[in-house]
């Protein structure tokens, strides 16, 4: 075999150290593999040996441009980016790709939570409300009697569900969310609880306005703070910013009662604890269970309805530390 020139060896180094594979120097230079790798080792022994396969498609800039792109809201998932890295590199992308790079990284992908959106006047009014309650101590949080409001379904879940099964066996029973017609229908409901324990609730019948919420007050409110041997004095009352909740009646109806009421900042459902009460707890309450704090249950519950500890069981020393806390 002759010599290779001192030209040759000079592309073939040059080559080597821009990144070019064996096949590609070898077409350009007609060097033998054997040559090749005997210039690497004696001339530019720095350079990575190939681990050979397809080259890959996305380069580490490309990499890191996806990843700038979608923290940075400019792309939003691998689809996006997959056309503009098409577009970039001119060459065609798959969003499998893409995926795949990201997964790499460390990056993975998951479900949006939904949250209620903060605007600036929300922010400044969850500050003022956080620093209006600095120097509470928990004794003072323990006087709170939480509310709110709830749509429950009586079948099923507005959510999506799913379920993993076997390629072999896609007809598998598991896969199927069985339906009812008009959707099975759902119930309103109010409820309260304090630190003593949860209070009495009732099944909203119709539209809920401002006479109906008073009502509501004058007996599931004032029967669970006599049940609990609780004064009007003693405790601050929570309710969010609904229109029936700040209108002119329901505001008389405090004022006349006597009661303190938390102001409490716009689109902060997530400050209520109430909204601890675990699904199936509501599930079982829009089923007709009883919907008073009686254990065990009053005359009111033995008439038609099922008594249960759904609704009636007590906090148990965990529920109250996470309370607390």
């Amino acid at each position: 075999m002759c010599p290779l020139s001192k030209t040759t060896i000079t592309t073939i180094t040059s080559l080597l150290t821009t990144g070019h594979s064996y096949a590609s120097i070898k077409a350009q230079t007609g060097a033998s593999a054997g040559a090749i790798t005997k210039i690497r080792q004696d001339y530019c022994p720095e350079v990575a040996v190939s681990s050979g396969g397809r080259p890959k498609k996305l380069t580490t800039a490309n990499i890191l441009y996806t990843k700038h792109a979608i923290r940075t809201g400019k792309i939003k998932n691998a689809v996006q980016a997959s056309k503009t890295l098409s577009t970039l590199n001119n060459n065609n992308i798959t969003p499998q790709t893409v995926r795949n790079a990201l997964k790499s990284t460390g990056m993975i992908s998951v479900a949006k939570q939904r949250k209620p959106l903060l605007v600036a006047r929300h922010r400044k009014a969850r500050l003022e409300f956080a620093e209006r309650h600095l120097e509470w101590t928990v004794e003072d949080w323990k006087k709170i009697l939480w509310s709110d409001e709830t749509k429950i379904n009586r079948f099923g879940s507005d959510g999506r569900d799913q379920v993993w099964i076997d390629k072999v066996n896609r007809r598998n029973p598991r896969r199927i969310k069985q339906t009812v017609k008009f959707g099975g229908g759902n119930s309103m409901m109010w409820g309260c609880m304090g630190w003593e324990g949860v209070g009495y609730a009732t099944i909203i019948e119709g539209k809920m306005n401002a006479e109906l919420y008073t009502t509501i007050l004058g007996d599931e409110l004032l029967n669970t703070l006599e049940w609990y041997d609780l004064e009007v004095e003693d405790v601050y009352f929570q309710q969010d910013n609904d229109s029936k909740h700040t209108s002119k009646m329901a505001k008389k109806w405090f004022e006349d009662h006597g009661f303190k009421v938390l102001i409490w900042p716009a689109q902060s459902p997530d400050l209520n604890v109430i909204t601890m009460l675990p699904g199936s707890k509501q599930k079982g309450l829009a089923s007709g269970y009883c919907l008073c704090p009686c254990q065990p249950p009053c005359p009111i519950c033995k008439k038609g309805q099922r008594p249960t500890r759904v609704w009636t069981s007590p906090p148990r020393k965990p529920g109250r530390d996470k309370k607390e806390t």
